[in-house]
C-alpha cells in the first residue's frame, strides 16, 4: 500500500458524516480502497479516487468555478490523484492551487488537518475517446482564499471566474451547487 493509499482510509475512515446518502458513499469508498490497491489511480477501471476542492472568499462572499473543457460545465477545482501526492487533502489543494493559479489556499479542517466535506460519484470520460467511460469516487474539499485573491486560468479551463453565491452560472452540476452551498456554511 502507498501512504496515499493509506491517508484516504484513515481520511474516509475518521470523517464523520450525517447524511445516510454521504454514510453510503463513503462506505462504498472504503470498500472500493479495500478491493483495489490501485484505486486512486487513474488507470483503476471502472472507479478511482479523486480529489478536489471548490475554492471559496468568504470575505467576498464568492465561489471560483473553472469551465471544464471536457465536461462543459462549470465545476469546482480537482482532479486525478498523482505518485508525489501523499495525502487525498494535498491531492485536492495541489489541484486547487494549479487550476486557479492562487497561492496561500487553505483547506478547510478540524483540529488543523483538514477534512473532506462532500463526496460525489460521477461518470466521465478520463483519457480521450478511446478509453471506456469510468466512474470517479471523488472526495471534496474547501479552499478558503486569502481576502481579494485573484485567479489565473490554466491550459485545464476554458474559463475560471469568481462567482457571487448567489449567482452561479449555467450550466453548473447540482452536485456543485451543494457544494457551494456547503462551503458557504462552513465559512459563515
Amino acid at each position: 500500500m502507498t501512504t496515499l493509499h493509506t491517508d484516504a482510509v484513515r481520511a474516509l475512515s475518521d470523517w464523520t458524516v450525517a447524511d445516510d446518502r454521504q454514510e453510503r458513499l463513503r462506505l462504498d469508498y472504503l470498500d472500493h480502497l479495500a478491493d483495489r490497491p490501485d484505486g486512486l489511480w487513474r488507470a483503476c477501471l471502472p472507479a478511482h479516487i479523486t480529489a478536489s476542492a471548490v475554492v471559496v472568499d468568504p470575505s467576498a462572499g464568492r465561489v471560483l468555478l473553472t469551465l471544464h473543457p471536457k465536461v462543459g460545465r462549470w465545476l469546482q477545482m480537482g482532479g486525478h490523484c498523482e505518485p508525489g501526492d501523499t495525502t487525498l487533502a494535498a491531492a485536492a489543494l495541489r489541484e486547487a492551487t494549479e487550476e486557479s493559479g492562487i497561492a496561500g489556499l487553505e483547506l478547510l479542517g478540524v483540529d488543523g488537518r483538514p477534512v473532506p466535506v462532500k463526496l460525489d460519484r460521477h461518470q466521465v470520460r478520463c483519457a480521450g475517446k478511446d478509453r471506456p467511460e469510468n466512474t470517479h469516487l471523488d472526495v471534496q474539499y474547501v479552499a478558503v482564499a486569502p481576502a481579494g485573491a485573484e485567479a489565473l486560468i490554466s491550459e485545464e479551463s476554458l474559463d475560471l471566474r469568481w462567482f457571487a453565491y448567489d449567482a452561479l452560472p449555467e450550466p453548473t452540476d447540482p452536485s456543485v451547487r451543494d457544494l457551494v452551498t456547503l462551503a458557504r456554511e462552513l465559512t459563515a
